[in-house]
């Protein structure tokens, strides 16, 4: 899929080399859309933009140089080399949580159906009834953005 996505890309070497070196976070919002934050800034935040991916190819992004520059932006084209992205943001179902996670650049994605979440949660999950929006550690390693609904609650 890596090489078919680059294919219908158009970029310079400039944006390639920096679309592989720069140190981004991919974080899958929505069918078709994927949030591109680049950690290699001192404000990060002030970084973050969305890409909108059809078919596996990253077609638009919302950063200044996608829309005033001729060819793909650093960010789109930073999607098409992770391939596990464009694949998430392309096979995202409405019944399930995906989960990209970055880690010195290494990216997996976890995608576990609603329906077994509380059943394949690891067997060291330390959820605390105290922090009701935050998974614990080891939960949240494992892809999960919630806490465990089966903890124990507080008598």
């Amino acid at each position: 899929m890596c090489k078919n996505t680059l294919s219908a890309l158009e970029f310079d070497a400039s944006t390639a080399k920096r679309a592989q070196y720069e140190a981004f976070d991919f974080e899958l919002e929505a069918p078709g859309l994927v949030t591109v934050r680049n950690e290699s800034h001192e404000n990060a935040d002030e970084h973050s933009y969305r890409v909108n991916v059809k078919n596996g190819v990253p077609v638009a992004c919302e950063c200044p140089a996608d829309m005033y520059h001729d060819g793909a932006c650093k960010h789109r084209v930073a999607v098409a080399i992770r391939e596990p992205v464009p694949e998430a943001a392309t096979e995202y179902e409405t019944d399930q949580e995906p989960a990209i996670i970055t880690d010195g650049g290494t990216i997996t994605e976890r995608t576990v159906p609603c329906e077994q979440r509380a059943e394949s949660r690891p067997a060291d999950c330390d959820c605390l009834p105290t922090f009701e929006e935050l998974p614990c550690w080891p939960c949240y390693r494992d892809g999960f953005h919630t806490p465990n609904p089966e903890a124990a609650t507080e008598d």
